[in-house]
C-alpha cells in the first residue's frame, strides 16, 4: 500500500506539538510493516532543512488568486527518518524559520495544499491513499473531490487526523478567490458558522475521519468548539486511534541525550544520576521529589494555572517539593512564570523556550510529571513520562483517561484528578510526596509504567485496517 501523509509538522525536520511527533513516527511503523509510506511537509527554513541534502524532484509554479508563485519539491536523500521525505519550497510562502505565527498563515498553507496537489496531479501513478492532519491540509479532501483540475484524483480514497479540533483555521468568503476553482455548488461544503472552516470542510469530505486517542472522540460529541453537531452526524466514519510513541527515539536505555541510561533493571539509580545533574543545573534539591511540566504554555494545557499551583504548593509544603517547568507560548503566561520565579525564594525554576534535549533530560530526572490539561486529545507527555519512570499527575480527560490509570486502582501507573482547578492540583502534588515518601511503592509504580508498551507497533496496524475499509 503506497500511503502519502500531508501535515504542517514532522519531527525532526519541524515541530511544535505532538502533530510533529506522530507525522514523525507513525509513517515509520506503517513502514516497516511493509507499506510504501511518504511524508510531505512545508520546507521551512529549520536546522533540519539548513544541514540535510535534498534532491529536487518537481519543479512546477502555480496561480493562488492574482498571485504567482514557483514552487520546488525536494526529497531528503538519506532516507534517515524510515520513510520518504518531501519538503514543499515555495519561496515567499513557505520559506519561513517558523511553523506558525505569522499574518498569511492562511495563504502560507493554502499555498502548500494547492502545491502538493499539483505535484500529485502530475504523478504517473496515485497513492493508494492520503493522509491529511489538522486544519492546516483540511482542504485536500474537498478539492480531492471538487476541484476541476484534480478530477482524475477523485477516487483517492482521503483521511484526516483531527489532532486538535479548538484549531480550525477559518478565514472569510472574501478569500474564496484563492481556492482553485471548484463546483460552485459545493461551496456549501467548505461552510461552517459563516465562514470558510477548512477542518469542517475535511470532517464533511473526507472518507474516514479518526482523533488521536478513543476518549478524545467521544468528548468532541460534546465540546468541539463549535463542531459538535457536525461530528455527531459524521460520526458513522469516525474513529479514535490512541496516539503510540516511538519506542526508539524515546528509550531512556539508548537515549544520547541523557546523563546516565537505564532500563528497568537499573530505573533507581539511572534516575538518581539524571535527577542530580538536572536539580544543579538548575538550583533545585535532588533530596526532595520533583514535579515538572513540559508543553505549550497556553490555557489548553492549564499553563495559565501554574504559577498559583506552585506559589501555593510552595508556601504549604515549604522544603518538601520542587517544581521545573520547561515551555514558551503565551507572554502573560511566560511573564507570570518568570516574576513566579523571583518571588519564591526556593524550589522553583523555569526555562521559557523549546529544547528537545532538555526536554528528554527532564522526563529521566524527574519524579512526576504535572499535566493539568484542559483539553487534551491524545497526549504524548504521558507517554514519554510513564517510559522513563516518571509518574504523570493529570486532568482526567481525553487520552490522558485513556493512558494513566491513578496509583490508587489496580494497575495504576499515574496521579489523576477530575477538575482543572489549583485545589485539585494542589490536592494531587501532596498525593505525589505521599508517594514519593513510600519508596517500594513508589517503584511498584514507575516500573508498571516502564513496561506497558506505548510504541506505534498496535496503533499503526490500526491505521492500515482503517485505510483498507475504505476500498
Amino acid at each position: 500500500m503506497e500511503i502519502l501523509h500531508v501535515s504542517a509538522e514532522c519531527y525532526p525536520v519541524a515541530k511544535v506539538g505532538g502533530l510533529g511527533d506522530v507525522v514523525g513516527a507513525l509513517p515509520k511503523y506503517q513502514q516497516q510493516a511493509g507499506n510504501f509510506v511518504k511524508v510531505v511537509v512545508p520546507a521551512y527554513r529549520t536546522r533540519y532543512y539548513e544541514t540535510h541534502e535534498f534532491d529536487v524532484v518537481h519543479q512546477a509554479g502555480m496561480w493562488m488568486g492574482h498571485n504567482w508563485y514557483h514552487f520546488n519539491v525536494l526529497k531528503e536523500r538519506s532516507n534517515e527518518l524510515g520513510f520518504d521525505l518531501y519538503l514543499v519550497d515555495i519561496p515567499g510562502l513557505l520559506d519561513t524559520p517558523g511553523v506558525y505565527g505569522y499574518p498569511n498563515d492562511i495563504e502560507r498553507f493554502l499555498g502548500f495544499q494547492i502545491a502538493v496537489l499539483d505535484w500529485i496531479n502530475e504523478w504517473q501513478h496515485q497513492p493508494d491513499v492520503i493522509h491529511c492532519h489538522d486544519h492546516h491540509t483540511g482542504l485536500i479532501p474537498f478539492l480531492l473531490s471538487y476541484g476541476y483540475k484534480y478530477a482524475r484524483l477523485k477516487e483517492i480514497p482521503s483521511v484526516m487526523t483531527i489532532h486538535n479540533a479548538q484549531y480550525q483555521g477559518q478565514f472569510g468568503w472574501d478569500k474564496l478567490y484563492l481556492i482553485p476553482s471548484f463546483d460552485l455548488w459545493k461551496s456549501g461544503l467548505l461552510d461552517w458558522g459563516g465562514a470558510i472552516n477548512p477542518l469542517a470542510a475535511a470532517i464533511k469530505c473526507a472518507w474516514r475521519v479518526t482523533t488521536v486517542s478513543p476518549g478524545y472522540l467521544e468528548e468532541l460529541f460534546t465540546n468541539a468548539n463549535g463542531l459538535e453537531w457536525l461530528i455527531s452526524h459524521e460520526r458513522g466514519k469516525m474513529v479514535g486511534i490512541l496516539n503510540g510513541i516511538d519506542n526508539v527515539v524515546w528509550d531512556p536505555s539508548s537515549d544520547y541525550m541523557l546523563a546516565l541510561n537505564y532500563d528497568t533493571a537499573t530505573v533507581v539509580e539511572g534516575k538518581h544520576e539524571n535527577k542530580q545533574q538536572l536539580c544543579e543545573r538548575f538550583g533545585l534539591d535532588a533530596s526532595l521529589p520533583l514535579v515538572s511540566f513540559i508543553g505549550r504554555l497556553v490555557g489548553d494545557k492549564g499553563a495559565d494555572l501554574l504559577p498559583e499551583i506552585i506559589g501555593r504548593s510552595l508556601a504549604e509544603l515549604p522544603g518538601e517539593v520542587n517544581f521545573l517547568v520547561l515551555g514558551s507560548g503565551e507572554p502573560h503566561i511566560e511573564w507570570a512564570l518568570q516574576q513566579t520565579r523571583h518571588l519564591v525564594s526556593f524550589g522553583f525554576n523555569v526555562h521559557i523556550g523549546y529544547d528537545e534535549s532538555l526536554s528528554h533530560q527532564i522526563y529521566a530526572g524527574s519524579d512526576f510529571l504535572l499535566m493539568p490539561s484542559r483539553v487534551e486529545p491524545c497526549g504524548l507527555n504521558q507517554m514519554y513520562a510513564l517510559r522513563y519512570g516518571t509518574v504523570p499527575i493529570v486532568r482526567s480527560t481525553g487520552g490522558l483517561k485513556d493512558t494513566v490509570i491513578d496509583f490508587g486502582d489496580q494497575d495504576g501507573v499515574g496521579i489523576r484528578f477530575i477538575q482543572p482547578s489549583v485545589w485539585d492540583v494542589c490536592n494531587s502534588v501532596k498525593r505525589a510526596i505521599a508517594l514519593y515518601g513510600d519508596h517500594h511503592h513508589l517503584e511498584e509504580v514507575r516500573l508498571r509504567g516502564m513496561n506497558i508498551d506505548h510504541s506505534w507497533n498496535s496503533s499503526a496496524q490500526r491505521y492500515l485496517e482503517m485505510y483498507r475499509s475504505t476500498k
